[in-house]
């Protein structure tokens, strides 16, 4: 197991698979921020080809991986009507900017040392 990735139900994915890295700073206004998070998190818990997530903030700067079966689940999350509506409102007023990008991974070594 992994302790720094949150994989969908503990199982660790055999590559390939598809990451999306979404950094971003925060803004001032953060009003329903926290709760569209716990609300799209647990969404994409029970979504078709979601198979994790890890992330990690400091400062209002963020950075937010959810890793994928295929492009496809990716797209279909895409869509999502909760999904679209967190991007509108982060577009709107919780982010002061925002990168998204998409990578395929190849090849996947975890090291838990002692």
């Amino acid at each position: 197991m992994n302790a720094l990735i949150a994989w969908k139900e503990g199982i660790t994915p055999e590559p390939p698979y598809y990451a999306n890295i979404f950094s971003y700073l925060i803004g001032e206004d953060r009003d329903g921020y926290d709760e569209m998070d716990e609300l799209t998190l647990r969404l994409v818990a029970g979504f078709d080809g979601y198979l994790g997530y890890e992330s990690s903030n400091a400062d209002g700067r963020g950075l937010f991986i959810s890793y994928w079966r295929d492009l496809e689940a990716m797209d279909n999350w895409r869509r999502n009507a909760t999904h679209a509506q967190a991007k509108s409102e982060g577009k709107k007023r919780w982010y002061q900017y925002y990168h998204s990008k998409v990578v395929k991974i190849e090849s996947a070594h975890y090291h838990e040392l002692p």
